[in-house]
């Protein structure tokens, strides 16, 4: 995938959904993963040419593993001119060696996110960006399916009231395949996911079970984010379309 590809599709989830306002500071978490630097790239070029202007930054929560290299993402936010700032934290430690929780994904991610939501504040931000892309959604719409008997994905764009910031995921319109091919193009440094239970989880059998269905059912996965995207989903926004047709 090259870079205006991204960018377009980049652009109309931003304009659908109402992403991003004049004068936005935007945080863009950045885990290391492809996902993050994809969206960083995207923000960074989009931001030279989009119509609101708006800043950027990089945050990453270091859950405190060791060999977690981040220099690689430091000299990247270098070269961009974005400004970059590592959280560090025991939530590794927390987790896998105090807890020893058997399932620690969601308690990870709620620490994980408290955390970039406190640094984003403290920068001045009023909006924080996620790396979550089509396939994303779509696996999030399954695991709550099978996990907990209802349909649901997460939002486009959510107001947190408790910190004032808005979360925003600008790549729901990409696949998840196009990101690997434009990290390999652009050869972006990814690193890798230091996580004990990284590959293990019940998302990554969900992962596996959708790969399965597209290639028994090809068109399988496109139809299932279009059944999100049209399924008044309660605390989904409307899209721009909708707010016209509805005046």
């Amino acid at each position: 995938m090259q870079l205006q590809r991204l960018l377009s599709l980049t652009r109309q989830a931003v304009d659908a959904y109402g992403m991003i306002e004049d004068n936005d500071k935007i945080a863009v978490g950045i885990s290391g993963g492809k996902d993050s630097l994809a969206l960083l790239y995207a923000l960074n070029s989009l931001k030279g040419f989009y119509p609101k202007k708006f800043e950027i930054c990089g945050i990453t929560v270091d859950l405190g593993f060791d060999g977690f290299d981040l220099s690689p993402i430091k000299a990247l936010c270098e070269r961009l001119s974005v400004p970059y700032k590592v959280i560090s934290t025991d939530i590794g430690r927390i987790i896998f060696q105090e807890r020893r929780e058997s399932s620690p994904c969601s308690l990870c991610a709620k620490l994980r996110k408290g955390a970039l939501n406190k640094a984003a504040v403290e920068l001045g931000c009023n909006k924080v960006a996620y790396g979550h892309h089509k396939n994303d959604m779509v696996e999030t719409m399954l695991l709550s399916l099978i996990y907990e008997g209802r349909f649901y994905s997460f939002s486009p764009r959510t107001y947190l009231d408790r910190t004032d910031l808005t979360l925003i995921r600008p790549l729901m319109y990409v696949d998840e395949a196009d990101l690997i091919g434009f990290c390999n193009r652009y050869q972006v440094p990814v690193c890798k996911n230091p996580c004990p239970v990284d590959g293990v989880t019940k998302r990554e059998y969900v992962k596996k079970v959708t790969k399965t269905l597209e290639k028994d059912n090809p068109g399988v996965r496109q139809r299932m984010f279009h059944a999100i995207i049209n399924g008044n989903i309660p605390g989904w926004p409307d899209t721009k379309m909708d707010q016209e047709e509805s005046r």
